[in-house]
């Protein structure tokens, strides 16, 4: 039985998906709360939040993610960051989920990846949760009815949590997989309830199509100056390093929390909505993300509650620490409503230093900029990947490896050439670790961060004192009003600065080494700032 509102000549049925029972097309949050609950997938939380949680998969499984290897990508996907897989072991793995599915009934989302009309893609996600279903329809761009009716998906995803991969039988590692097939534009993903894995096949899609029509695709944050959608602001960063946070500033207007485009026009969102980690959040530090989890909709993963009150508990990490929710944009109130910007007037590099040597903040010249962005250095932050316990640093080129089917330079140098063409001022934040590693010293203070980026932002950095990093060779500023002037100088948040000299030079060769792989693609300039 079909129920709710899609082209009639764009079904499953369509597109060779049938036998299935009843398919629900394109409803809207009242309903896809209702046939959840009646599913017994949550539960309703206060405000009309939908409470639930994910399985033994609470974060995103990397190693699972194949691409399948096709003549029409052979020459253009990033193969030692892309684990291949053949076409006839992709087929037979959709032939099994399809058998799979019969009988069962599934939801069907035809949504927008992107604000911008013109470079957007047309995506159709098929869950057979329908909390799944909830969960990217807040994340993705939301079609008017009226778009429905000629709606065309250029990409499908089908998500079926109960199916099992066979290793042998389907080429893949274990019994999870998320399989992207660019030539039949379908994406697969079996045996984890975790729904970022929704978003994050989407984004790679974008990150392989748009750097072909000259398009900047970005994992990163993004906002504007209020009244001012010229002067904005991209936030590069993984997972943990603030860019949900740091983006949604009340002194400037929200474009987007995670993933966006450049063109030549300026940058636009992919998304219609934010997915934000919620460990230790509170009303008092980050009062709009804290008041949607209790906002009708909201999807909150992997938190504790009170089954009584329905309280939700912050600080409990029991179920994991990559506890999130997601909630549309319009739920923050200084969000755009168009989720458009301007050329970027500051590139925001962020960076979670678990080592404790790199400073808050350090001015980038365009050659450093590039070179940190190729660098991608960051610590993986806990619960966000299956088996990560603790910070691990890491290199994670383009601040987005694991989403990243082209070779970095061809990122690289996209970027490099809209900063040269906009003039855009470049930054490193470092909102990791100070006064020693994980484990000795503290994380970066919120509030001196934000002040900071506030005078970065608002042009008054570009004026202070700054000092040439011994290190790493960037500029740093030496006194910046409402900032401890200790913060600024690494070394001195150390006890012993021997110690902190010799964790410098162990994260300076750890640069060295890894940016070694790159040196045969860059230009000389971005060499001649090479560290180490």
């Amino acid at each position: 039985m079909i129920i709710g509102h899609v082209n009639p000549a764009q079904r499953l049925e369509d597109q060779g998906i049938s036998g299935l029972g009843n398919v629900y097309y394109n409803l809207i949050e009242p309903a896809l709360i209702e046939e959840a609950l009646k599913r017994n997938e949550g539960t309703l939380g206060k405000g009309g939040a939908f409470y639930c949680t994910t399985g033994a998969h609470t974060g995103r499984s990397p190693k699972d993610k194949f691409v399948v290897r096709t003549p029409e990508v052979e020459d253009t996907i990033w193969w030692e960051n892309n684990a291949p897989m053949e076409e006839d072991k992709f087929d037979l793995l959709y032939a099994d989920m399809l058998e799979h599915m019969k009988g069962r009934d599934y939801f069907v989302q035809d949504l927008f990846g992107g604000a911008d009309p013109e470079h957007r893609l047309d995506v159709r996600v098929v869950s057979e949760l329908a909390w799944h279903n909830l969960f990217i329809r807040t994340m993705l761009r939301r079609p008017e009815r009226s778009e429905l009716d000629d709606f065309i998906p250029e990409f499908t995803i089908v998500n079926c949590p109960s199916f099992k991969a066979d290793p042998e039988r389907h080429g893949c590692r274990s019994e999870t997989v998320i399989a992207l097939n660019f030539t039949k534009k379908l994406i697969l993903i079996a045996n984890t309830q975790y729904s970022g894995e929704n978003k994050k096949g989407v984004f790679t899609l974008l990150n392989y199509i748009l750097p072909g029509n000259n398009i900047m695709a970005m994992h990163c944050s993004a906002n504007h100056a209020i009244d001012n959608p010229d002067d904005s602001a991209i936030f590069f960063g993984l997972s943990g390093t603030g860019k949900t946070t740091l983006s949604a500033s009340p002194s400037r207007t929200l474009i987007g929390d995670d993933e966006h485009g450049w063109s030549d026009k300026g940058i636009f969102n992919f998304e219609g909505g934010c997915y934000a980690k919620t460990i230790n959040l509170s009303a008092e530090a980050e009062p709009e993300i804290y008041a949607t989890c209790s906002m009708f909709g909201t999807v909150v993963e992997n938190m504790t509650f009170d089954p009584e009150t329905l309280d939700l508990n912050f600080e409990d990490n029991s179920i994991t620490d990559n506890m999130r929710c997601a909630y549309p944009l319009h739920y923050i109130s200084n969000a755009s409503e168009d989720s458009v910007g301007g050329n970027p007037k500051h590139v925001i590099m962020l960076t979670c230093d678990a080592y404790g040597v790199l400073p808050p903040i350090a001015r980038l010249t365009p050659a450093q900029a590039m070179y940190h962005f190729l660098s991608g250095f960051t610590s993986k932050t806990p619960g966000t990947e299956i088996g990560v316990v603790e910070p691990i640093p890491t290199f994670s080129t383009c601040f987005g490896a694991p989403f990243m089917p082209r070779r970095p330079e061809v990122y690289g140098k996209l970027l490099a050439e809209k900063i040269a063409k906009n003039g855009a001022s470049c930054w490193l934040v470092n909102t990791g670790w100070t006064g020693g590693k994980f484990g000795e010293g503290k994380r970066m203070p919120i509030k001196a961060t934000r002040a900071l980026l506030d005078a970065a932002l608002d042009g008054s950095l570009e004026a202070v004192q700054f000092r040439k990093d011994p290190n790493f060779g960037f500029d740093v500023p030496v006194l910046v009003d409402g900032v401890d002037t200790k913060l600024l100088n690494p070394r001195d948040t150390w006890a012993d600065g021997a110690a902190y000299d010799a964790q410098a030079a162990k994260l300076v060769k750890m640069f060295s080494d890894n940016f070694e792989q790159y040196v045969p693609y860059i230009d000389d300039e971005v060499k001649a700032v090479a560290i180490g």
